[in-house]
């Protein structure tokens, strides 16, 4: 086994948990007979300087990230263990009925496999809900009597070159996990992988979609989050086809929304956080988005909601649309979300970053009543709590508007932040009053 020495003082963030070791720390590579180089997707020990042991890593010595640590003991990686990692997994689920519940099941480095991403989707193939029930809003009941129980698939993204190359293992390890055991979930119906993240470029791997196991609707599928029905196209959708970590902080927009409310769901989607509004009893819901598809897909989750006589759909750039409002004073509203995409994907990237946050959040405050409410999350994971809150601090003061923290959340509990590495900690969603 060849072992990763490391430049002394480079150990500390290491012992505290963060499971990365960076190129630029590495003092020396050792083989059983000296000097030694790295291939990709290979395992190898860790030490300090002072051949204390860290850690066991997958390596990729063409990446900055040259080492990714999954096991704190000399653990060998082979299909049972990915079966041992799954498990454990799913054993932290505790909060969610995984029989009826949609979740990411496997979140890389927090779930102690780094660069692996799963998602788990419950429902129904959506052309066979549509074509089967005419009743709006549709109901979990209504479609699992006219239906049957759910059924499930599997969105999956390889984003290390550790895991990539292992993909047979996995996806065996999965199926098996996943249709065994004491409480079987099932073997899921289809496995599509989503391999088009940026992080795969880092690792000098080629993006790649489409299915590797069983079917996968071609219409996308049908599945409920707090009770409201939602379609999710994974051929088409964003990451892995629906973004699960806001479910709870839609749930959280209830309290907020008064009768008669006009909302602006900026950077929509496919109108997650607008159809919660509306069935919430917002009067209007502008769902804004510069993707089409998005859009259009949005306005049929209206349609299975039964609100799609209050819902905008507005195709545009997120920075375009809140100009113009401004400019022509053409809106104003009650309730404005933004939930952009990463604005920042790496540290070099900030600058700009905190320049788009902090536009976008000026721009939305300007847009809102007085004692109207910002909903405003930013998902960069290179964008800490304390620095975001800054910007909207500051964009508040230069739109001479005063602000009331109402709540400040993160992603759902089945994406785990774990301590010591603060990359897990990615998503932040503030609530806030206008005074």
């Amino acid at each position: 086994m060849k072992r990763i020495i490391l430049k002394a003082g480079e150990a500390r963030r290491i012992v505290g948990g963060h499971p990365w070791v960076y190129d630029n720390e590495v003092a020396q590579i050792l083989g059983p007979e000296g000097p030694a180089t790295l291939e990709p997707g290979e395992t190898a020990d860790v030490e300090s300087s002072g051949k204390t042991y860290l850690g066991r890593a997958l390596v990729n010595p063409h990446s900055k990230i040259i080492a990714r640590i999954y096991s704190p003991s000399k653990e060998g990686i082979d299909r049972g263990f990915f079966k041992r990692r799954i498990r454990e997994a799913l054993a932290r689920r505790t909060g969610y009925d995984l029989y009826q519940e949609s979740a990411r099941i496997v979140f890389g480095e927090a779930d102690f496999l780094p660069g692996l991403i799963i998602d788990r989707f419950v429902g129904w193939p959506l052309e066979t809900v549509e074509a089967s029930l005419s009743e709006r809003p549709l109901s979990f009941a209504m479609v699992a009597s006219a239906l049957g129980p759910p059924r499930s698939w599997l969105s999956v993204q390889f984003l290390s070159y550790g895991m990539d190359s292992r993909r047979g293992d996995i996806v065996a390890a999965l199926e098996e996990v996943l249709g065994k055991g004491p409480r079987p979930l099932g073997i899921p119906q289809g496995i599509i992988e989503k391999s088009s993240a940026l992080f795969r470029e880092r690792e000098g791997l080629p993006l790649r979609e489409g299915p590797i196991a069983g079917n996968i609707p071609p219409g996308g599928i049908l599945l409920f989050e707090n009770g409201f029905p939602f379609g999710v196209s994974f051929e088409q959708g964003q990451k892995t086809g629906y973004f699960l970590d806001q479910k709870e902080n839609r749930r959280r927009l209830k309290p907020w929304i008064v009768p008669d409310a006009r909302i602006l769901d900026a950077c929509s989607y496919t109108g997650g956080f607008g159809i919660h509004a509306a069935r919430f009893g917002a009067a209007s819901v502008y769902v804004a988005d510069s993707d089409p598809e998005a859009l259009h897909l949005a306005v049929k989750n209206a349609q299975l909601n039964g609100v799609a006589d209050r819902i905008i759909p507005v195709e545009g750039d997120i920075f375009d649309l809140l100009r113009t409002y401004e400019r022509h004073r053409m809106e104003r509203f009650d309730l404005i979300i933004l939930d952009p995409p990463a604005f920042a994907k790496t540290h070099s990237s900030l600058e700009g970053a905190f320049r788009g946050y902090k536009e976008i959040n000026l721009r939305a405050l300007k847009l809102l009543h007085k004692g109207g409410i910002l909903v405003t999350c930013s998902c960069s994971q290179a964008v800490d709590e304390h620095r975001f809150k800054r910007i909207v601090a500051e964009a508040a003061q230069d739109a001479e508007r005063r602000l009331v923290q109402l709540d400040f959340r993160y992603q759902a509990p089945d994406h785990p932040i774990l301590v010591g590495y603060d990359e897990s900690l990615y998503l932040k969603c503030g609530f806030y009053r206008v005074l």
